[in-house]
């Protein structure tokens, strides 16, 4: 068991900051908004702050009657949010959603090989037979989350397929790291190199299956999940700077750290629950909370990143401004360290 020390008051403190700074966003129905209110929902779930709940409400409400936006993989991201919505006001309009979603992922949504899930950021067909990292979170997380609530297998076993092929093409099995993306039509991972935030978004969601699954070990695929996560984790923890951080390229000392990537590794070793990584995580509480200012803002987080064709690509992506996945993925791995 981790035995990361903090100040809980001081912790719940820097959580409500957050919140309320994500909260005054206008955010719209898209993956940036997704990744931020699912952090929104889970700091809900762990202090119990009504008024987040009642502000998440009140921004779906309002949204629903001004229409949605067609589904992708990206913006089924707000399907998170929609769940924990349901959960805990049991509007059946929240559940309509969350199921059109899964609709959409499991009837229309652009697929290649083995029934893999193609990244999609528009209804358009943007990057043919490419797999990326952060599908896994959009799309893979969120189905798993709706197949263990409904004990349905064919979620389950559709999410957990799409967890095993992203770790065939996308872990390096010589390192342990993931590269952003890969491409099918190629057959090759495009600029080939170990982007930080696709690291979160794979030991993230990778470190949420056990606990989803009842009996995971059932599962011939969470077997390789629990194994690249050992071997992510194991190569990750390398990498850390020392500023307790994660560069926005993993093993470029030229690139910058980046702080959405930083709390995604670092919630996820706070998940896998491995003692070993005590150190790890305290370095990265540190660093992340001298990246939140007074006014809830998350510093130093990288814009939208595409697979890039190069170095020079990934380390002049701007991180001046604050953008909803690190305001969500600090929630994420500030209210995961409380629990």
């Amino acid at each position: 068991m981790l035995q990361v020390k903090y100040n809980r008051e001081e912790i719940l403190s820097v959580i409500d900051k957050v919140a309320r700074k994500t909260l005054a966003m206008d955010l719209t129905w898209e993956w940036p908004c997704g990744v931020a209110y699912y952090g929104v929902s889970r700091a809900y779930q762990t202090t119990g702050n009504q008024e987040y709940l009642n502000q998440l409400v009140k921004w779906v409400d309002e949204y629903i009657e001004l229409g949605l936006p067609d589904w992708t993989v990206n913006t089924c991201a707000m399907g998170h949010m929609l769940i924990t919505l349901y959960e805990e006001t049991g509007d059946q309009k929240y559940w309509d959603i969350v199921m059109s979603k899964i609709g959409y992922i499991r009837g229309s949504a652009l697929r290649f090989g083995d029934q893999v899930l193609q990244h999609t950021v528009s209804v358009s067909n943007d990057f043919p037979e490419q797999a990326w990292a952060d599908t896994l979170f959009m799309a893979a997380f969120f189905l798993l989350r709706v197949g263990s609530k409904l004990e349905d297998q064919e979620l389950i076993q559709d999410a957990l397929n799409q967890y095993y092929w992203h770790i065939k093409y996308l872990q390096d099995p010589s390192t342990g790291l993931w590269f952003h993306g890969y491409n099918h039509v190629k057959q090759d991972h495009m600029s080939g190199l170990y982007w930080g935030r696709a690291n979160a978004w794979g030991a993230y969601t990778m470190s949420q299956v056990k606990p989803l699954l009842k009996e995971w070990y059932l599962y011939p695929q969470c077997m390789d999940v629990e194994c690249s996560l050992r071997d992510q984790l194991a190569a990750l923890k390398l990498v850390q700077t020392e500023d307790g951080l994660w560069r926005t390229l993993l093993d470029d000392e030229e690139s910058y750290e980046e702080v959405s990537a930083s709390c995604g590794i670092a919630a996820a070793m706070v998940n896998n629950g491995n003692p070993l990584h005590t150190k790890y995580v305290q370095k990265a509480l540190k660093g992340i909370l001298e990246n939140i200012t007074e006014d809830g803002r998350v510093l130093n987080v990288s814009g939208g990143t595409a697979v890039m064709k190069d170095r020079e690509g990934y380390r002049h992506i701007p991180k001046a401004w604050t953008q909803g996945w690190g305001q969500g993925l600090a929630l994420a791995f500030l209210s995961d360290l409380l629990k």
